[in-house]
C-alpha cells in the first residue's frame, strides 16, 4: 500500500475534525428556527417546483409527489462508496431524484408508477421505470382486505427494501448494508410479475401478508459486477422467481415482527465471454425483523441467511454453494420532533463457515482478500428534519472488511494486489427534499 494510503487509513482525524466542525455549526443553529442561513435554505429550483405542483388543481383521485436528495461520501483506505469517494475532496456523485404519481380509477383500483434517476458510482443508470403498479382489491371487509398487484413491484424484503428510495424514509443515509446491499441493488428492488396480498386486524394484533411470482430485474452492469465479480462479455436474464413477506403489528406499530424472503433465480448467457460458460445462479435469503417503538426511542434488528448455488460456469468459477449470515442492531433516539440519532452496529459474512475468509483465501493467497469476505461496521449519526419536506444528515461508518465495497467502484476489491485497507471509515452528508 502506498504511504499516502497508509497515511489516509492510519490518520482520519483531519476527516473527523472536518464532520465535527460541520456538524457543530449545524448544531449551532436553532432547533425550531424558521429562518434558514442562505447555505441551508431547500435550493431555488425544488422550491419552485413544490410551489408549481402545489398550484396544479389535480383531482382528489390523483396523487402527485417525488424526491430530490444530493449526497457527499469521503472515504478512508482506497475504498470507494458511491463513486471515487477516496480522494482527499470526496465526491458529490451521489444522488436520487423520483416523481411519482398515482390515480384512483375506482375505489377498488389504483394505477401507480414512479420514474427515477440515480447516481451512485459506476454503473449508475440514467433514468428507469422504478415501479409501476395496477392494484386491484379485490375484498376490502371491516377487519380484512385481499387485493392483486400487477406490474413492476417493489420487492417485499426486510422492514426498509420497498422505501429505500426516499431519504425521508430511510433511518440513516446508508442502510445497513449486511441486508440492504447497494452494490447489487438493482436485484434487490424491483420485479416485474403479480402478487397477492392480504391483512387482517384483531384484537391481539394486525397481520400483513404478500406472495409474488416474478421474474428479476437484472439491468445494468452493477448487478452483473456484484454477481460475478465484474462486467462480462455476456449478459444475464431473469428467470422465474418467488417472493413473500409476512408482517405482524401489535399496538399501532410499538412492536413490529417480520420475515421475508426470496428464491431468485438469474441465468448467464455467456455471448464472447472467454472465460466463463453460460451458467445459473439461484440467490435464496431470508430475513428475520423485528422492532419496538416508544415515544422518543425506537430498536430495531433484522437477522438474515443467504444461501447462494451457482453452476456451470466452467472451470474460472467452479460450482459452488454457500450460506451467508447478517445482521445488525440499530437504535434510533428522537432528541426533539426535528432532531434524532442513529447508532447502528451492522455485520456481513458471505461464508459463515468461513467467517473472516481465511479458507477462502488459503486457496489462492495471491488473487483472494480474505478481507472481502466480511464487512463489520459500527454507524453512527444525525438528522435534522429542517422542514417536513427538507432534511440534513449527517453520519459516520467505522468498517472493520471490505465485503459490500461494489467491484466496479472499487477494481481488484476482491485481491490483495488491489490494496484495499481491512479497517476504513466513510463520512456522508445528506440533503434531502420531497414533495
Amino acid at each position: 500500500m502506498s504511504s499516502k494510503s497508509n497515511s489516509r487509513v492510519n490518520n482520519p482525524r483531519t476527516k473527523v475534525a472536518k464532520l465535527i466542525a460541520m456538524l457543530a455549526m449545524v448544531w449551532s443553529l436553532p432547533a425550531q428556527s424558521q429562518v434558514l442561513p442562505e447555505t441551508l435554505k431547500v435550493p431555488d429550483f425544488l422550491s419552485a417546483t413544490a410551489a408549481r405542483m402545489s398550484a396544479l388543481k389535480l383531482p382528489d383521485t390523483v396523487q402527485v409527489h417525488g424526491f430530490a436528495t444530493q449526497g457527499y461520501m469521503n472515504s478512508t483506505g482506497n475504498n470507494n462508496v458511491f463513486g471515487n469517494s477516496n480522494q482527499d475532496s470526496g465526491t458529490f456523485g451521489f444522488r436520487e431524484v423520483g416523481l411519482n404519481a398515482s390515480v384512483q380509477l375506482r375505489p377498488n383500483l389504483l394505477i401507480s408508477a414512479q420514474g427515477l434517476h440515480r447516481h451512485a458510482g459506476q454503473g449508475s443508470q440514467d433514468i428507469r421505470l422504478d415501479y409501476g403498479v395496477i392494484d386491484y382489491k379485490a375484498y376490502s371487509g371491516e377487519n380484512s382486505q385481499f387485493g392483486i398487484r400487477l406490474g413492476r413491484i417493489k420487492n417485499p424484503l426486510g422492514f426498509y427494501n420497498e422505501t429505500r428510495d426516499v431519504a425521508h424514509t430511510r433511518p440513516s443515509i446508508m442502510l445497513p448494508q449486511s441486508i440492504y446491499f447497494d452494490r447489487s441493488r438493482n436485484l434487490a428492488m424491483a420485479a416485474d410479475g403479480g402478487h397477492v396480498y392480504g391483512e387482517t386486524r384483531t384484537s391481539k394484533g394486525d397481520f400483513f401478508y404478500q406472495f409474488g411470482v416474478v421474474m428479476p430485474y437484472v439491468g445494468g452492469t452493477t448487478t452483473e459486477a456484484a454477481l460475478l465479480g465484474s462486467d462480462r462479455a455476456g449478459h444475464l436474464t431473469s428467470q422465474v422467481s418467488y417472493i413473500g413477506r409476512g408482517i405482524y403489528e401489535y399496538d399501532g406499530g410499538r412492536v413490529r415482527l417480520a420475515v421475508s424472503g426470496a428464491q431468485t433465480n438469474v441465468n448467464y448467457n455467456r455471448g464472447a465471454d472467454p472465460a466463463l460458460l453460460s451458467g445459473q445462479i439461484q440467490f435464496t435469503p431470508i430475513i428475520f425483523s423485528a422492532q419496538y417503538n416508544a415515544e422518543r426511542w425506537s430498536l430495531t434488528s433484522e437477522y438474515a441467511i443467504r444461501h447462494t448455488v451457482a453452476n456451470n460456469f466452467g472451470v474460472a468459477l467452479p460450482n459452488s454453494a454457500t450460506t451467508g449470515e447478517s445482521y445488525y442492531f440499530q437504535g434510533i433516539y428522537r432528541f426533539t420532533p426535528k432532531w434524532e440519532g442513529v447508532i447502528r452496529y451492522d455485520a456481513l459474512y458471505t461464508n459463515r463457515d468461513d467467517r473472516h475468509g481465511h479458507t477462502y483465501a488459503a486457496a489462492s493467497p495471491a488473487t483472494r482478500d480474505p478481507n472481502s469476505r466480511f464487512a463489520k461496521d459500527i454507524t453512527t449519526g444525525i438528522r435534522w428534519n429542517v422542514t417536513p419536506s427538507f432534511m440534513l444528515a449527517a453520519e459516520h461508518h467505522y468498517v472493520n472488511g471490505t465485503a459490500w465495497l461494489a467491484p466496479l467502484d472499487n477494481p481488484g476489491a476482491s485481491s490483495p494486489a488491489g490494496h484495499h485497507a481491512q479497517h476504513w471509515h466513510l463520512f456522508a452528508v445528506q440533503g434531502s427534499f420531497r414533495f
